[in-house]
């Protein structure tokens, strides 16, 4: 059920169609809903193109995620929207990407005689390669879905305990995950403008930590505690998956948490909830 974005009341249509009110083609037959908790417009990005959307997304507005969330990627029975299903495998890819230039330009492409580091595998085939780090990316993110999933639709939740509703659409929680993952994306800029990849870790992480939780928190109406929480939990699988199947191909010295995808998403939560409560302290002593 479509809801305002605005106060996010429940509502049963987003516009109403008038026939005969002009040109078809022109959308001037359409007259949007006026919320009647609020009285806004129940959802005005009907009437907007991409690029605004984009940019709110970009400014971590609330209202353009719960117009995708609840009024636009919603499909029956839990579905995964086809678009969410082509970004989250742009998503890998580009994590497949980053994660294998990063590890590279961190360790040394030679042979120890434990064998450990990746001058093994930078001597195997390129295919060989890239099929590890796409394993290795896959284990990572399905940790990362798999553990929020759980924690938020599961009976057997640690968090219903502490007042966290049960979610009944998992497939949407994986959707609000991806969408607001977007920001990985950014890197295709290097085929204008080449930056040192692991310097740009850091801010990357920060913009995605952000907009998960963000987007876990207008989904789940939840507290952002809460979502931060979901964050952390999700960022601890994250990196428990990468160090096994490190560990499992023999590169367990491999140092993946300094700058690799597998952890920088922690590492920028643990940084913003740091600096949050450098915020708070100031407030309450002003």
């Amino acid at each position: 059920m479509p809801i305002c974005i605005e106060c996010g009341h429940p509502v049963k249509t987003l516009w109403t169609k008038y026939s005969g009110a002009g040109d078809q083609s022109s959308g001037h037959n359409i007259r949007l809903t006026v919320c009647r908790n609020c009285g806004r417009f129940c959802d005005k990005y009907v009437e907007y193109d991409f690029v605004v959307l984009f940019i709110d997304l970009v400014l971590i507005k609330p209202q353009v995620y719960r117009h995708l969330l609840h009024n636009t990627l919603m499909r029956d029975g839990d579905r995964f929207d086809p678009s969410i299903i082509r970004l989250g495998v742009l998503l890998l890819l580009f994590d497949v990407y980053l994660t294998w230039e990063r590890i590279e330009k961190q360790t040394i492409p030679t042979i120890f005689p434990g064998g450990g580091n990746l001058g093994n595998l930078a001597q195997r085939p390129i295919v060989v390669q890239y099929l590890f780090f796409l394993i290795l990316c896959t284990f990572s993110t399905l940790a990362f879905h798999l553990s929020i999933r759980f924690l938020t639709c599961s009976p057997y939740s640690p968090l219903n305990a502490l007042g966290l509703p049960r979610h009944a659409r998992p497939n949407s929680v994986s959707t609000a995950l991806l969408l607001s993952s977007y920001t990985k994306l950014f890197p295709i800029l290097m085929v204008i403008w080449k930056y040192d990849v692991p310097a740009a870790a850091r801010p990357l992480g920060w913009a995605v930590v952000a907009n998960n939780i963000e987007a876990l928190r207008i989904l789940l109406d939840c507290k952002y505690y809460t979502a931060c929480v979901l964050a952390i939990a999700g960022a601890a699988s994250r990196w428990l998956a990468g160090r096994f199947v490190l560990i499992t191909a023999g590169l367990g010295d491999v140092d993946s948490i300094s700058e690799s995808s597998v952890a920088a998403d922690g590492k920028a939560l643990w940084a913003l909830l740091m600096l949050a409560r450098d915020w708070a302290g100031r407030l309450a002593v002003g």
